[in-house]
């Protein structure tokens, strides 16, 4: 059963719904922040650079999953250069990267921006950088996952949790620089494999649909406070959302804790 938080009247922090052109997958990602007792606010990339918003009035972001400038410069790589060569965005996203206070969710799209920015991100500096899938396509499919053990404050007490999720990426495989992996484990810094049916993370094709080692498909950094991850929950966060769950009252998929969990942190600093 899901640990509901206990949302309080009147109280409900602020996410911004952070996307750029070419994202789609903000719609989810604002419904699931709301039904955590979440104010979700769209938030486009434009409206920081242009100055009409501002990160600092935000518990945490979410970037979304899509095809950002058509993923020119590579996965997520055009979003990345728009704030790695402001000046100011970049001051603005480091401040908050390292505001203790603040939670950062990367997913898919979102996920491969933000490892594009890892030197503006506290202990990230052995997150992989996202390439073409082994198998050389897009790959969309409802695949398997396992919770690690890592410092994620969006997967607290989801260990060995075991769950289907939503995948839709071309550029998805991680890889990594010399030893960096065992440096990542040993950290508490992967989050999620793709895993098969006994829980094993695996290499194999199409258990693991890019190719990633190990399976390996999610990362944190900054003490848990950012969490990267390619797969999409905000595609699964209801039990309607999956091809087949057990017979149950819940409207809810496991995958709903990750985002009341993000709650609770907002209500715990």
């Amino acid at each position: 059963a899901l640990d509901l938080p206990e949302i309080k009247k009147g109280i409900r922090p602020k996410v911004a719904i952070l996307r750029e052109q070419g994202v789609n997958g903000h719609i989810e990602m604002a419904a699931a922040f709301t039904l955590a007792g979440f104010d979700a606010i769209d938030l486009h990339m434009q409206d920081l650079i242009d100055g009409s918003m501002n990160l600092d009035s935000f518990h945490g972001f979410a970037a979304c999953g899509g095809f950002s400038y058509g993923d020119v410069l590579g996965a997520g790589g055009g979003w990345a250069s728009n704030i790695k060569f402001s000046e100011n965005l970049q001051e603005m996203f480091s401040s908050f990267f390292e505001d203790q206070t603040k939670f950062v969710l990367g997913v898919c799209n979102g996920c491969q921006m933000l490892s594009h920015l890892k030197n503006l991100i506290p202990g990230a500096n052995h997150w992989p950088r996202f390439v073409h899938n082994e198998s050389e396509q897009f790959e969309a499919r409802l695949s398997q996952v396992k919770v690690g053990d890592s410092d994620s404050i969006l997967l607290r007490d989801m260990r060995d949790w075991m769950m289907p999720v939503a995948v839709a990426h071309g550029e998805g495989r991680a890889v990594f620089e010399e030893d960096c992996i065992n440096q990542l484990y040993a950290s508490k810094q992967v989050a999620i494999n793709f895993s098969d049916s006994s829980g094993n993370c695996s290499n194999d094709y199409p258990i693991n649909p890019n190719g990633s080692i190990d399976g390996a498909t999610g990362f944190t950094a900054a003490d848990g406070r950012v969490t990267i991850m390619m797969p999409h929950p905000e595609r699964v966060f209801r039990m309607a959302q999956l091809s087949w769950h057990p017979k149950s009252n819940d409207n809810y998929s496991p995958w709903m804790q990750m985002f009341i969990n993000a709650y609770k942190f907002t209500q715990d600093v």
